[in-house]
């Protein structure tokens, strides 16, 4: 499984951490990715979605129906929900 928010397509980027003497380690910044269930009323079913942190709050600002039906329109939903 990838490490993949499955509403918006994030991913970890890579970089470099920096020590006290600049010497530049290569660093992976993974997701702050959560599993969560969802109901969504429209389609009377649990849906199970690893979502990020950021992408939790937009869904508890628009709604679980209303973040579907965009990221449904731009194409990034990875999971045939």
């Amino acid at each position: 499984m990838s490490r993949r928010d499955d509403i918006t397509g994030r991913k970890a980027m890579n970089g470099y951490r920096s020590s006290k003497s600049n010497n530049k380690t290569k660093h992976r910044f993974h997701l702050n990715l959560q599993k969560r269930r969802f109901y969504v009323p429209e389609e009377d079913k649990w849906i199970t979605l690893k979502v990020s942190a950021k992408t939790l709050k937009t869904i508890n600002k628009k709604g679980i129906t209303e973040v579907l039906k965009e990221a449904r329109k731009k194409g990034t939903l990875l999971k045939h929900v």
